[in-house]
């Protein structure tokens, strides 16, 4: 004799969203509020370009880049509390994975915060996945595929290219 046990046959969602409320769009607010200090704040002046904190605080060495990601955290840490999926929060971290990264590098790494403008990017993914609850997520997908294909490629390329410095050298010490 079998039993069997009713089973809810409504399917629940993955992710629970929050409904549109003045908590939610206060969040939103101040995510956006927070990547426009970082990244566009202060316009330079004979260009239609703007700049931040981010790459400003990047110019301090040693702490600064990383002072920056800190506040960027925040961002991150407002899409967590408003639930947002995983992979958003996934490819949030990777845009400041990527603005740390290369605004470690002197000068380059603070022209490319100006370009790249994680912040802003981030904001945006927030307030798209917070607004939408049927958000699809491939692109979110292909874009961390992207990133993690493109850092196992270039990581291969940096090997091969050591191992062949080291190749050349020997031949250079061993014949010469």
């Amino acid at each position: 004799m079998e039993f069997s046990v009713p089973q809810d046959t409504e399917s629940k969602p993955r992710v629970k969203v929050l409904p549109r409320d003045e908590t939610r769009e206060h969040l939103i607010t101040i995510a956006d509020m927070l990547a426009k200090v970082m990244d566009t704040t202060i316009r330079i002046p004979g260009t239609s370009w703007y700049i931040g904190l981010d790459p400003l605080l990047g110019l301090i060495p040693g702490i600064g880049d990383a002072l920056a990601n800190l506040i960027g955290t925040i961002i991150l840490g407002l899409a967590t509390r408003l639930q947002l999926p995983r992979i958003v929060l996934a490819r949030m971290s990777l845009n400041l994975l990527i603005n740390g990264t290369v605004g470690a590098v002197p000068i380059v790494g603070d022209l490319f915060s100006i370009w790249f403008r994680s912040h802003t990017r981030n904001a945006a993914l927030l307030r798209e996945a917070a607004v939408k609850s049927d958000r699809e997520t491939h692109t979110d997908w292909f874009y961390v595929a992207g990133i993690i294909g493109g850092t196992v490629v270039v990581l291969l390329l940096a090997i091969a290219f050591v191992m062949w410095l080291v190749v050349k050298f020997w031949a250079l010490i061993a014949g010469g």
